[in-house]
């Protein structure tokens, strides 16, 4: 791909608590909150964003780290420059003191922001709720956001907070006691479902996180694990974006399926639709006849 020019998306600022922020927006309707992963607002997460547009929703995209619309695969700007870009963006994140990047039972101080956020774009766009999508670094924020309870589609998508650097961390994702305790309240009160994808083979993201939702928040917690042979074959990095660079977008694949999961969520809790028909996998083709005869 090459570098997204951000045609067909609006510019904007929000302010919460002194703390500014540049906002991009696409769509009509209730407000989605896409929050991207590590190294920022790729032109995959763009196109994510225009499908979220495309069934009737806002896509809100705050922007959290790097430069939106960037392309960060080395095919577009040279390894060095993609690597000095990532190795920087990953370096801000490091050092900044709003992201909790290891300690468990505990939020990040930007959640407090993103739910302002998502006030402010409920109010703005209407609709019953709002919805949001973390990736990766920022994927348990959508789980910490669900405390507000406008938040009624929370969608996880490779959630790797805190960093698995020990089976401690492995267990556990980016919540407080107090706010996991709030969400798991709703789960079971309001009938609050959260989504969350992984592939099998991610380091990032162990099987014991999504082991710990379940045990966590039962059957209000929808696991999407992929295998890794699922991933699209063509992106620079190992198995792990399931929804924006190791996404295959064809009927039948895997990802798709994880996609179309992920937008049917938010027509039935935001837009009150049904899901449309998924189309039907081909049948296997039909072995030739063979015969019943001897020639001996």
């Amino acid at each position: 791909m090459a570098d997204h020019d951000l045609t067909g998306f609006t510019r904007g600022l929000f302010t919460h608590e002194g703390i500014t922020r540049r906002v991009l927006r696409r769509g009509e309707g209730p407000a989605v909150i896409v929050m991207a992963e590590i190294p920022g607002i790729t032109p995959k997460v763009l196109e994510f964003a225009e499908k979220v547009a495309a069934i009737g929703c806002t896509a809100v995209l705050p922007v959290l780290f790097g430069k939106p619309g960037f392309d960060p695969d080395p095919k577009a700007h040279g390894q060095l420059k993609a690597g000095l870009y990532a190795a920087s963006t990953a370096l801000k994140v490091c050092v900044s003191r709003e992201f909790t990047l290891l300690a468990t039972g505990r939020s990040s101080r930007v959640v407090t922001w993103l739910r302002a956020l998502a006030a402010h774009e409920h109010e703005r766009c209407g609709g019953p709720g709002v919805g949001a999508v973390g990736m990766c670094l920022t994927g348990g924020f959508a789980l910490a956001m669900a405390t507000d309870e406008r938040l009624l589609a929370p969608v996880l998508s490779q959630p790797s907070l805190p960093l698995a650097v020990n089976s401690r961390r492995a267990c556990g994702i980016d919540i407080s006691a107090d706010e996991l305790a709030v969400v798991k309240g709703r789960c079971e009160r309001d009938g609050l479902r959260v989504l969350g994808m992984r592939f099998r083979g991610d380091r990032l993201v162990p099987g014991d996180r999504f082991a710990f939702l379940r045990e966590q928040l039962g059957d209000a917690f929808t696991a999407v694990e992929l295998d890794d042979s699922d991933a699209n074959p063509d992106a620079v990095l190992p198995p792990h974006s399931v929804l924006t660079e190791h996404l295959i977008d064809e009927p039948g694949q895997p990802t798709r399926a994880a996609l179309d999961e992920v937008l049917d969520l938010f027509r039935t809790r935001l837009l009150a639709l049904k899901p449309p028909p998924r189309p039907l996998a081909a049948p296997p083709e039909a072995s030739p006849p063979t015969s019943g005869g001897s020639n001996g």
